[in-house]
């Protein structure tokens, strides 16, 4: 009797045929079955009762007991209650005896198909129709499992990730610090020019840097700088309801596809480490460019539905009137940095960016800063250049010696072990000289890397550096004496010679 039904693969062939407006005859051949045979088809006959879904048990409900008395009214009002946590209340009620650890998976079943038959409303997710040119999102995320580093040397940093939603066109850019007003501009501005022009929507998740964030009934929320930076670049400023991430979705969901891009790509290149920001800014490019050519037709579209840029850049910096200390230094967002000593007294405009800091006065360009931070609240950042004082310290070595700014005035852990090695062969006065005098030599001669390795080596002989002989190797000749002048002083009797006598003195007088 078997072979007179059907298997389900030829009943989905031939239903599929028909509803396409084929013929019986050639729906059944489509399905390798006589006419007749499709016909009983429509009628719902010789179908394999085996392919059908059964409507009842096989096996006892081990949860008949218990399932409208407690676990249904249970659900219904908290419908969030795990199949586990059902479960450990029925033990913890009835016994483990009555409802072993084995019954889990049916009671995951149960409470599924509960869910989906008699469970509350779920929130439905409407895809979206996206127009070219229309909106723009900013978000900062943050390479987890990964550790980059410049030199050896860990960098703490965030990626600024700037999105069209219709074309996904994307620019990623290093970011030193945390998500300020500073990091948020200059990436955003950047990528509108990168992108070649704006959109008419811009928009963010709750970020401190863009919105003040107090209640949700504040209309004026916006940081006036944000507004007027959307403003200038004629963009409507917008963001997704706090605490909902999905809203900002066209955003969230590519920064794992490029940060997968950039995890393989790292795998490729066998590195974490690189020469400088600037160079792992480059990499990071390549790897967005990548991204972007896999969207060029889009993107092409797209940039012809965007506003055209103003003509120029539009300030993406937080400017900090600072005045120039005795010690030659400035104090900037808690940091210290130290500038020029003929700067000293001076009131300076900083225009503060996320990685550097840029020092005017009255408006000219006086000192280009990278900007330090710290990594513990307790600890302050510095940013010591021993360049910047080293003409001042070499007239008065000893004050290095008790300076607070001592180990910073070093300018890398080489010089700090040639200090320490200095300091434990010689009395204080004299390591203190030695030491002021290397770092005077290292910026007379811009010989930084070099006279170090020297000096270690030579002490690492058991010798101590002789400065002479350095700056003879390093060609700086010693400051010529002032010769010595013989002063012949005049006697007092000498001065009346001056005076005039008789006639002479009655008309003076007169």
């Amino acid at each position: 009797m078997s072979g007179q039904w059907l298997t389900s693969k030829q009943v989905e062939i031939y239903m599929n045929a028909r509803k396409e407006g084929k013929t019986q005859a050639v729906s059944a051949a489509k399905a390798g079955i006589s006419e007749r045979r499709g016909r009983d088809v429509e009628k719902g006959q010789r179908i394999d009762p085996s392919t059908q879904h059964r409507a009842w048990r096989t096996r006892v409900d081990p949860f008949e007991s218990v399932w409208t008395s407690e676990v249904e009214l249970m659900l219904q009002r908290s419908p969030a209650l795990s199949p586990l946590t059902l479960l450990e209340h029925l033990q913890s009620t009835h016994g483990a005896e009555t409802f072993p650890d084995k019954l889990l998976r049916t009671l995951q079943r149960r409470v599924k198909r509960w869910l989906h038959q008699e469970g509350p409303a779920r929130e439905v997710m409407f895809r979206q129709e996206h127009e070219p040119g229309y909106m723009g999102l900013s978000d900062f995320t943050e390479l987890k499992g990964i550790t980059v580093t410049i030199q050896g040397k860990s960098l703490h940093h965030l990626l600024y990730h700037f999105r069209v939603i219709y074309s996904g066109w994307s620019y990623l850019k290093v970011i030193l610090g945390g998500e300020s007003y500073t990091a948020l501009a200059e990436g955003l501005q950047n990528a509108l020019w990168c992108l070649g022009g704006s959109p008419k929507e811009h928009r963010t998740d709750s970020l401190s840097a863009a919105f003040k964030n107090l209640s949700a009934d504040d209309k004026d929320d916006q940081t006036q700088r944000y507004h007027d930076f959307c403003s200038y670049y004629g963009m409507t400023a917008t963001r997704n309801n706090r605490g909902v991430s999905h809203e900002n979705g066209g955003i969230e969901s590519p920064h794992g596809h490029l940060k997968r891009r950039i995890k393989q790509a790292f795998l490729l290149r066998g590195s974490y480490d690189f020469d400088s920001v600037e160079a792992y800014q480059c990499w990071i490019e390549q790897i967005v460019s990548q991204h972007n050519r896999r969207n060029a037709k889009a993107a092409d579209i797209e940039k012809l539905a965007l506003q055209p840029l103003p003509s120029y850049k539009t300030a993406d910096y937080t400017v900090l009137p600072v005045k120039v200390s005795s010690s030659s230094t400035i104090r900037v967002r808690a940091s210290l940095y130290t500038v020029p000593s003929r700067l000293m007294g001076a009131s300076l405009q900083v225009h503060l960016y996320h990685d550097s800091l840029s020092c005017y006065l009255s408006g000219t360009l006086v000192a280009k800063l990278c900007r330090v931070y710290s990594q513990e609240k307790s600890h302050r950042a510095r940013n010591i250049d021993y360049r910047h004082v080293i003409d001042s310290l070499v007239k008065k070595p000893m004050a290095f010696f008790s300076s607070q700014l001592r180990d910073d005035l070093l300018p890398n852990a080489q010089y700090r072990q040639i200090w320490q090695a200095l300091a434990s062969r010689m009395p204080s006065r004299d390591a203190s000289r030695l030491i002021v005098g290397l770092l005077h030599l290292a910026a007379t001669a811009d010989c930084e890397a070099a006279l170090g390795e020297a000096v270690a080596e030579e002490l690492l002989s058991g010798k101590i550096p002789v400065l002479s002989e350095l700056k003879q190797r390093w060609n700086i000749v010693a400051t010529q004496h002032c010769p010595t002048v013989d002063v012949i002083q005049h006697t007092l009797e000498s001065y009346n010679s001056l005076i005039p006598i008789g006639s002479e003195v009655h008309h003076a007088i007169h």
